[in-house]
């Protein structure tokens, strides 16, 4: 079995200024989404299915399939791509769109436009997000392990310190989790920076105290694995929040949420895995030259070829 990746690139980064899923940082122009992709064939997954947004559907699908066309999985099959597109109208019957909402729906939205692309074990990645190649192949043989299962999924955490910007403060969900390592809550946090003092502190976003952080603290970048049963909880999730909050203009609709809800009711169990690799990403654009600087070391040393793609 191969599972498949779905990429959630449907955000414009309103913070960064552009569409950065298609800016180029590696050596020879790759894209973070470049990166990712490498590391999931090699990791073992057959598909990819982008979520993008009708306005650059079109473009963005002629680049991935001029990129791509020469890429086979290790056992030399060809890898798949579908497309689906996220936008404000696609909610459950039943419901009317608030004329005011100007907002996507979040990030369980999203996944929830996949639906009837999936059938298989899968993996949520952002894409704008650079995850390193351990935690591909974690969360590939997790997903495998768990073919057929209901109910089981994972989220694979990072160490806060290695998720830091160095060009302002960053949203983070540190996650709890209890002995056998079954995540019991995502508690978000907003702000967070190293000080001058070494300490990492962040602001909670239910009390609003800045509070220290531990720096090997597990969490959230959006790295997620589920089997296909996700998809029909998470709807039902979605129908109850859209009856709570289908007039509010604003409130988005996000992964922890629903994992949150679905755990609460008794229907899904969700194991914590830990990763070694170091995120990084362009939140900033001032994040953007150490990015570029990181991907020429990783040529240089030989950790990716260049280009990444023939």
């Amino acid at each position: 079995m191969k599972p498949t990746l779905l990429v959630l690139a449907a955000g414009m980064g309103s913070r960064y200024g552009s569409l950065k899923q298609m800016d180029g940082v590696g050596p020879s122009g790759e894209t973070i989404i470049d990166y990712s992709i490498h590391d999931a064939v090699q990791a073992g997954f057959g598909k990819v299915v982008y979520v993008v947004r009708e306005s650059f559907r079109e473009v963005f699908e002629q680049t991935v399939k001029e990129k791509y066309s020469s890429v086979r999985c290790p056992d030399g099959s060809p890898l798949e791509f579908r497309f689906v597109v996220q936008e404000l109208n696609k909610i459950p019957a039943g419901f009317t769109l608030n004329p005011e909402r100007q907002k996507p729906w979040g990030t369980a939205h999203a996944v929830l436009m996949a639906k009837d692309e999936i059938h298989e074990p899968f993996a949520v990645i952002n894409g704008d997000d650079y995850y390193g190649k351990e935690s591909f192949k974690i969360l590939g043989d997790w997903l495998r392990a768990h073919e057929g299962g209901k109910g089981e999924y994972c989220i694979v955490g990072f160490a806060l310190g290695n998720t830091l910007s160095e060009s302002g403060g960053v949203s983070r969900g540190i996650c709890s989790y209890d002995a056998s390592g079954m995540l019991t809550k995502i508690e978000e946090h907003l702000n967070i920076m190293k000080g001058e003092d070494g300490l990492v502190r962040g602001d909670n976003s239910v009390t609003g105290e800045n509070v220290v952080l531990d720096k090997d603290a597990l969490c959230s970048m959006n790295m997620w694995g589920f089997t296909p049963d996700y998809f029909n909880f998470s709807e039902e999730v979605f129908v109850s929040f859209l009856k709570e909050n289908i007039d509010s203009p604003k409130k988005e609709f996000y992964i922890p949420f629903a994992m949150d809800s679905m755990m609460k009711e008794g229907k899904a169990k969700c194991e914590v895995l830990s990763t070694p690799s170091r995120w990084f990403g362009v939140t900033f654009k001032e994040d953007r030259p150490a990015v570029v600087a990181k991907f020429k070391e990783f040529a240089d040393k030989g950790v990716y070829p260049t280009p990444l793609y023939k």
